[in-house]
């Protein structure tokens, strides 16, 4: 159990300390986790990171959150929080002490502007894994609430909540078909 908690805090620090926003954790997460430890299966996972995003707070923090839980309870929790957290942290620090230096370098420049490059790659795969969860239904329905997603964020400036409310009520009320359906063929 202690080791599988430290092998939770050195993998999510080091996935902290490489990746560069919260999204783009997620798929090297996934990766490491179910890929490598085998720990989850991609279905777990992506139920994870699904849950991780309907909670308040970086999806980092969420999502490593969910994962050391499910793997070794509060421990395990508190564990991956904090490998998650102590990077960024770290990083700020040096960031604020030498910020005269470090935002004038060009050669600073170069390296953040390279590293959108990664970013973007690494964002792209956690899209395509998680609209992989919509091919696996293969049903219009989903993909209509995916196109309408997609254009309610693009199109207005009302808040995600307001989107994630639409598609709880959608959802229940599917749920709410599909049991009174099964009712009447008993």
């Amino acid at each position: 159990m202690l080791k599988r908690i430290w092998l939770l805090f050195i993998n999510t620090f080091t996935i902290s300390l490489t990746a560069n926003s919260g999204y783009a954790m997620l798929g090297v997460i996934k990766n490491r986790f179910v890929d490598k430890y085998g720990w989850f299966s991609k279905e777990e996972m992506e139920d994870y990171i699904a849950l991780a995003q309907s909670c308040p707070g970086p999806i980092a923090c969420s999502s490593s959150m969910i994962i050391g839980y499910q793997s070794c309870g509060v421990l395990g929790a508190l564990a991956s929080v904090l490998g998650v957290i102590i990077p960024p942290f770290i990083m700020m620090i040096i960031v604020t002490f030498f910020y005269t230096f470090i935002s004038t370098n060009q050669y600073v420049r170069i390296f953040i502007n390279g590293m959108q490059i990664g970013v973007c790659a690494m964002l792209l795969d956690v899209v395509l894994g998680l609209f992989s969860g919509v091919v696996k239904f293969n049903k219009l329905f989903y993909y209509v609430i995916v196109l309408l997603s997609f254009l309610y964020v693009r199109l207005t400036d009302y808040s995600i909540f307001f989107l994630a409310l639409i598609c709880i009520l959608i959802a229940v009320i599917k749920s709410l078909l599909i049991k009174k359906e099964v009712d009447n063929r008993l």
